[in-house]
């Protein structure tokens, strides 16, 4: 009723088979996913910077980069300057993006450890709150 199977399954069952190919490691796929994050936190935060000029927002983007870097293990990411971004994004929603971005991160810098990354995403996601609540209150004036 079946034909029986001829050639060997390219899955290994067994444990201890050789790969042929690398695999990575839990701790690199997170610290994978978590430079991920905050990379794309910091092109949120370049779009910002570039909307609203702020000390907080420039301060904000080097620790990023630099946590980024860090994450990466290479120099600094690559970025736009701040006079190549011509964004007609609203404010608001690219301070609801940031929030997401960096509660995301916060998420995976929790699982993986890294004390130094959940710190600045939870930091991140406290000055977007605040934002967030301040547009709300100057819209309902």
């Amino acid at each position: 009723m079946y034909e029986p199977i001829r050639t060997k399954s390219v899955h290994s069952t067994m444990a201890d088979a050789p790969s042929d190919f690398p695999h990575r490691s839990r701790e690199e796929e997170l610290d994978i996913q978590l430079a991920g994050h905050l990379a794309a936190l910091l092109a949120v935060t370049d779009e910002l910077r570039a909307l609203e000029p702020s000390a907080d927002l420039d301060t904000a983007a080097e620790r990023l980069a630099g946590q980024v870097a860090r994450l990466r293990g290479s120099g600094a990411p690559a970025r736009a300057s701040l006079t190549a971004l011509t964004s007609n994004a609203d404010v608001t929603d690219l301070h609801r993006r940031a929030h997401a971005v960096a509660g995301r991160a916060l998420l995976v810098a929790a699982s993986r450890a890294d004390t130094a990354s959940a710190i600045l995403a939870a930091e991140r996601m406290d000055a977007h709150s605040a934002a967030l609540a301040e547009r709300r209150e100057l819209a309902s004036r």
